[in-house]
């Protein structure tokens, strides 16, 4: 699968909504034509964001904007039942029969005004899913057209290769930031490389702005030496060593600012000295490296 198929910066629309910014069908219409504007391209949904409401927001959004459905990618995600006013739960568990992932797919589409998704994604590992139930259900979807790729979120390497022993993983959906790197050693990216699976990147700014730590203010420090030599802001330098990572790490942006989307895409040209990364990962553990 080519991984070019997707904007190297993705847009997640998880706080597009009633779970974050509220923006109206304007406001969203406003921001896909800013992401597109500046090659981000991607957008990642999940059915639950919003209480289950901001796919069809964003779907509304799509259908008021001037960009062609062509033009962009689609990336959702299934499984979770969350307790929400707007889903009859008794607890928070997660459905992976064939049967829901159809029917939560056909929903998203519906949602999202669209015929198909770009791509799908188990939203989080259940103790109960079985490989060949995803498969059929996965099966049937593709060849309906309803979906062109076929991934999981949060998945341990164990877990990715349990799904994948019935249906091709192309995708797995991370947490991973200079505050939260344990994907590099937990085998997660090295098995990624291994078996060409994209990786993307939740919260890939982790807590650096969010938290005042010994840790923070170590990287804050370590990002202000070299701004300069980089011409670049601290988020952009945060991105550019992920984006260092030789496993091709996709960052799922959470921003709605349009000058923070911005700047995001301008850290695809930085190309950080091979010593400045491991300065900037030094930063954030405290200590050498072993």
């Amino acid at each position: 699968m080519a991984k070019n198929k997707y904007s190297r910066i993705i847009s997640g629309a998880m706080t597009w909504g009633s779970w974050g910014k509220q923006l109206n069908t304007k406001d969203m219409a406003s921001l896909i034509d800013h992401c597109t504007n500046n090659e981000v391209t991607t957008f990642d949904h999940a059915d639950i964001y919003g209480d289950y409401t901001t796919e069809a927001n964003f779907g509304n959004a799509l259908v008021n904007s001037n960009i062609k459905r062509e033009k962009i990618q689609i990336i959702s995600k299934c499984g979770i039942q969350y307790l929400s006013e707007n889903r009859n739960n008794q607890v928070k568990h997660y459905n992976y029969s064939k049967e829901y992932i159809i029917w939560s797919v056909e929903n998203s589409l519906k949602n999202l005004k669209t015929d198909y998704l770009d791509a799908l994604l188990l939203h989080r590992p259940s103790p109960l899913m079985h490989p060949h139930e995803v498969m059929e259900a996965v099966a049937k979807l593709a060849q309906e057209g309803k979906i062109n790729d076929f991934g999981v979120s949060n998945f341990t390497p164990s877990q990715v290769d349990l799904i994948s022993s019935e249906v091709p993983v192309t995708i797995n959906q991370i947490e991973f930031s200079l505050t939260n790197h344990e994907a590099m050693h937990n085998g997660s990216l090295d098995q990624m490389m291994l078996k060409k699976i994209i990786p993307m990147a939740w919260s890939p700014l982790g807590f650096v702005f969010k938290q005042d730590t010994e840790q923070t203010r170590r990287i804050h420090k370590q990002l202000g030496a070299l701004m300069d030599k980089y011409n670049a802001t601290e988020d952009q330098l945060l991105l550019a060593w992920i984006l260092k990572h030789p496993s091709g790490i996709y960052p799922v942006i959470g921003t709605t600012n349009k000058d923070r989307i911005s700047n995001a895409n301008k850290a695809l040209s930085i190309d950080l000295e091979l010593e400045d990364w491991f300065l900037i990962l030094v930063a954030s553990q405290g200590h050498k490296v072993p």
